[in-house]
């Protein structure tokens, strides 16, 4: 397949992904069933997300432009590719990237978020038989030329054993951080709650953390957040707020709270779910530089390219961790690395 074929197939599947198409609204059901954090609405989230910052002709022409993409590439590689599933179709991305790019892409879906993929993946087959031959899940990566993997930093530590000598990308636990001012107006505060609540805070996209100035007022920013109060229903989320939210009674720690989460002044970037962090700072430009720095920190809502509201929408040439995936794949080459027995 050339390089035009591969992305009127992308387009096609950015139509299929919004259309009332019974076989995929089956397999969202499905993937709400496997995993009881895939509300339907945080599928339909991502789907959207992906459908409209990704799949479509002016996003995929610019891709192409802009990695120049050959029409044709006559020296695919075998890209073995381990999801994560800490959120719908989180590794999607990666998929993208390979397959537009000419590489043979090589599955392991999480067992968290199969069925989305799995779908997507049968839809691939059957628009264009040729595909099957390079795309493929599969139970276990061997024999591929190589990997991008996504997992915990405990995880990471096997796919650098398993993977370490081949070409690679990497990727560990990150989180995101909001920086406050004071100033923001009511709409700014209910698009940070979306940074905040979508997908339960499961994303390395998710708030985590916020760094407020002395003297902050709290009220304004728990009553935005309101909006979401009604996820304290969610069986799995309650089971959590109720257990932090005694922890902290149970160790006199203060902490406020509007009902459906929690804000806790603590240093770690990392919260609970149901649970936010908060850190007062003195100087923003400081902390902004100190934030940077920090390889545990996805993106930084409120400052630089992320605006309130577009933790959960990065573009299509907005990478994990800040690797781009683009650049590795297209300086793949026929050469396979000598491999260690």
């Amino acid at each position: 397949m050339n390089l035009q074929q591969r992305k009127d197939l992308l387009q096609r599947l950015g139509t299929c992904l919004t259309s009332n198409d019974p076989s995929w609204q089956r397999a969202k059901e499905k993937a709400f069933l496997d995993n009881q954090w895939f509300i339907p609405e945080f599928i339909e989230k991502s789907v959207e997300s992906i459908a409209n910052e990704f799949l479509q002709p002016s996003q995929l022409d610019e891709l192409s432009r802009r990695y120049h993409i050959p029409q044709n590439n006559t020296s695919p590689q075998k890209v073995g590719i381990v999801m994560a599933g800490n959120i719908p179709l989180v590794g999607f991305h990666d998929f993208l990237c390979v397959f537009i790019t000419g590489h043979q892409a090589w599955i392991k879906p999480s067992t968290k978020d199969e069925a989305l993929i799995r779908h997507i993946v049968s839809l691939f087959h059957e628009w264009e038989p040729e595909t099957k031959s390079f795309i493929r899940l599969e139970e276990r990566l061997k024999n591929c030329d190589a990997y991008i993997a996504t997992g915990s930093n405990n995880t990471s530590r096997y796919f650098d054993y398993y993977f370490g000598k081949f070409p690679n990308i990497i990727r560990k636990n990150r989180t995101s951080v909001a920086i406050l001012t004071g100033e923001e107006e009511k709409a700014d505060l209910e698009k940070l709650a979306d940074d905040v609540y979508l997908y339960f805070g499961l994303g390395c996209r998710n708030v985590s953390k916020i760094y407020v100035p002395e003297g902050y007022d709290f009220v304004p920013l728990l009553n935005a957040f309101r909006k979401y109060d009604y996820l304290i229903n969610h069986n799995k989320y309650k089971n959590n707020y109720d257990y932090n939210l005694a922890a902290h009674i149970l160790n006199k720690k203060f902490y406020m709270t509007n009902g459906s989460i929690l804000l806790v002044e603590d240093e770690a970037l990392f919260s609970p779910i149901s649970q936010v962090h908060y850190q007062y700072y003195a100087n923003r430009e400081d902390l902004r530089r100190h934030l940077q720095q920090n390889d545990q920190v996805q993106c930084i809502v409120n400052d630089g390219e992320t605006g309130f509201g577009d933790a959960q929408h990065p573009g299509i040439c907005n990478f994990a961790d800040g690797v781009d995936t683009m650049d590795f794949l297209m300086k793949l080459t026929s050469e396979k690395e000598v491999r260690k027995p």
